[in-house]
């Protein structure tokens, strides 16, 4: 039976120092059976579920606080999505804009791992059942 295999995209925060080429060089240094394509953003990754978890904890090493990694759905390379065989490029917008607010979420994740509060989140005040009522009955006239 093949192993399952699983496909990850590695994501820079732009406020890292860490760039796309030191992510590929780990990988590489690894030894691993992992197949790798540096990108603008990082990285992604392919291989064994294994293997891929021990390159992220080595990728993860190099900068934890500004490494971020989702599960790609296609293979590396799958002719649906890549662009040298005319594919679309359905979730690029969606990556970019991710990106672009990562510099606010290695903020937050650093002032956690610090013991730091950012910020409260206000909690939304309780309203008393008989006022709910109220809001369906008039929604639903």
């Amino acid at each position: 039976m093949a192993k399952e295999t699983e496909t990850r995209m590695i994501v820079i925060s732009p406020s890292s120092s860490v760039t796309p080429d030191q992510v590929t060089r780990t990988v590489h240094s690894l030894g691993l059976e992992i197949t790798v394509k540096e990108t603008c953003y990082g990285a992604m990754i392919e291989g064994s579920k294994e293997d891929v978890h021990k390159a992220l904890a080595a990728i993860r090493n190099l900068d934890p606080e500004r490494i971020f990694t989702k599960v790609r759905g296609v293979p590396i390379g799958d002719a649906r999505r890549c662009r040298a065989h005319h594919g679309s490029r359905p979730g690029f917008t969606q990556l970019e804009k991710e990106w672009e607010c990562l510099r606010l979420v290695d903020k937050g994740v650093s002032a956690a791992s610090r013991g730091e509060t950012v910020c409260e989140v206000p909690r939304p005040k309780r309203i008393p059942v008989k006022r709910l009522k109220e809001i369906v009955d008039e929604v639903s006239k």
